[in-house]
């Protein structure tokens, strides 16, 4: 009897335990929930809301077509995609100050629109990827379409790693899709899709403009996603993302040197101009061994720090 009366004491005190542990996480939960619907102080992003679209989108000048409610749920997709992709976004924001005024400068000279910048962010992320399928660098060049464009590629130098060879390579697809549809978004689009996908979609649906077209889901992300990129880029405390002037990543500060012999090591290359082989290979992605052997009569253009460039103190005036 009297063990009987322990265990059910013992049960009975189980059971309190339980529902007082149910109770504090219950209430804990919905203190956490409560605090993350609000907002802290002074936190301007508000991690469960939607961002209003600004009433008028264009890239490269060619306005979107808003009013259509298919086009304003893709951009409304692409910019929460990227207002929440928190980390990786504020990386892109950060890189893209480096790299954009490199890449802007190529755009302009071949009369490109300006827009196209903000492909890379949806190419690359400002960065030398390579993808599963073996597409490299800024503008994720597949290595036949490249050699076909007359880039170097092999296993010593590789261009699509060249910021600027690279840029130019892609100018120079932009320029002819334009020619071919008339359109700078097409153009854009079949930078993604390539043009013979694009070709047949435009034959299947007889429709020749890219927001009233079917595409593969890469593709018709593709545009959508490079504006989302543009609006945050170019105003991200909008989209949540407060950063400072010197948050940024600085543009990179060298000279070029002509070479047009073998190089048969990088490390006392480096060190004959007063840098190190890091440093060497940061700035030429494109060199892809210790050493160097150019073609005959190719004239090289390797960048090299100026002094100073790795710097606090030259970060900040960069900034």
């Amino acid at each position: 009897m009297i063990k009987s009366n322990i265990k059910s004491l013992a049960f009975g005190l189980v059971l309190v335990c339980l529902a007082i542990s149910v109770f504090i996480i219950n209430e804990s939960f919905r203190s956490f929930t409560r605090t993350f619907e609000a907002g802290s102080p002074g936190d301007s992003a508000l991690y469960n809301k939607p961002y209003k679209l600004p009433e008028n989108v264009s890239f490269a000048g060619e306005r979107m077509p808003l009013n259509n409610f298919d086009t304003r749920e893709s951009l409304d997709r692409e910019i929460l995609t990227s207002a929440y992709r928190h980390s990786s976004t504020i990386m892109i924001i950060k890189r893209a100050n480096r790299y954009l005024p490199v890449i802007e400068k190529i755009l302009k000279a071949n009369d490109i629109p300006d827009d196209f910048k903000y492909l890379v962010a949806a190419e690359s992320e400002y960065s030398n990827m390579i993808s599963p399928a073996g597409a490299t660098g800024f503008w994720q060049i597949m290595p036949e379409t490249g050699k076909e464009a007359g880039m170097e590629i092999n296993n010593v130098v590789d261009e699509r790693y060249h910021i600027e060879k690279s840029t130019q390579f892609a100018c120079s697809f932009f320029r002819k899709s334009y020619e071919k549809y008339g359109n700078w978004t097409l153009a854009a689009a079949s930078y993604n899709g390539g043009r013979a996908a694009i070709d047949e979609q435009i034959s299947i649906q007889k429709e020749n403009n890219y927001y009233d077209l079917l595409l593969a889901e890469e593709t018709a992300r593709y545009i959508f996603r490079a504006v989302a990129y543009k609006l945050v880029i170019s105003d991200p405390q909008i989209y949540g993302f407060n950063l400072d002037k010197d948050d940024l990543y600085p543009e990179l500060d060298y000279y070029e040197v002509k070479v047009d012999t073998a190089i048969s090591d990088f490390s006392a290359f480096a060190k004959s101009y007063g840098t190190n082989y890091k440093m060497l290979k940061f700035l030429n992605p494109w060199l892809r061994k210790p050493y160097f052997t150019p073609k005959p009569t190719k004239e090289y253009l390797i960048k090299i720090p100026s002094e100073g460039m790795r710097s606090l103190e030259n970060i900040e005036t960069s900034n």
